[in-house]
């Protein structure tokens, strides 16, 4: 069963700190809990027309919310920071955020 881009890219992560990271070309994503790192590579190389350089994956826990007496956990998530190489060109959506 073949993934698409769109499946394995959620959505960019756009703080502080994933900003400062756009000036030495690594962009951070939210991604599929399942996918890998060689899927998420191929994935930002299709959706951006970047060369990849290395990938690197965290899983993030779910955080403890309350309201009132009620509490639980916000769900988890995995992150990846993508390292383009220097001979890449950068992705233009983080261009105009910093």
């Amino acid at each position: 069963m073949s993934k698409f881009a769109q499946d394995i890219i959620l959505k960019p992560v756009v703080t502080e700190e994933s900003m400062l990271g756009t000036a030495l070309k690594k962009y951070t994503f939210i991604v599929a809990k399942g996918a890998n790192k060689i899927e998420i590579a191929k994935a930002v190389a299709e959706l951006f027309g970047v060369e990849v350089e290395s990938v690197n994956t965290m899983n993030v826990r779910g955080h403890l919310r309350r309201y009132g007496r009620f509490e639980g956990y916000k769900p988890g998530y995995k992150k990846a920071i993508v390292t383009l190489t220097e001979a890449s060109k950068t992705i233009e959506f983080f261009d105009g955020m910093f």
